[in-house]
């Protein structure tokens, strides 16, 4: 947990470095971050971003980590699924799935 502290702290008292080293205009991480411009500025002048607000901007700079995150977090969760038995049969799944479709198809006919 110390190591993850210290990484965090490294992070926020470098982060407008991280931020102009980043092929992303300033404009558009600001722009996809939800901060205000101002607010977004004196954060990083006074490097105080909140930890959620860091992980916003590290999705933003890095799109690739945080698809890869969630794709090995899938990928984990699948595995205990399958470990614990919560599986469905592909023909059970694709069946259900058309029932669903099927049933969509007909509210939005109904209502029109």
């Amino acid at each position: 947990m110390i190591l993850e502290i210290k990484n965090y702290i490294k992070i926020s008292n470098s982060i407008d470095e991280i931020l102009k080293k980043s092929p992303f205009k300033m404009k558009y991480i600001i722009e996809k971050s939800g901060i205000s411009e101002p607010t977004f500025f004196r954060k990083m002048k006074e490097k105080k971003f909140l930890p959620e607000e860091l992980l916003k901007i590290a999705e933003i700079i890095e799109p690739e980590e945080h698809s890869k995150d969630d794709i090995l977090k899938a990928i984990q969760e699948g595995i205990e699924d399958a470990k614990k038995g919560r599986i469905h049969e592909h023909t059970e799944v694709m069946n259900e799935a058309k029932e669903r479709l099927a049933r969509k198809k007909n509210e939005y006919l109904l209502d029109k």
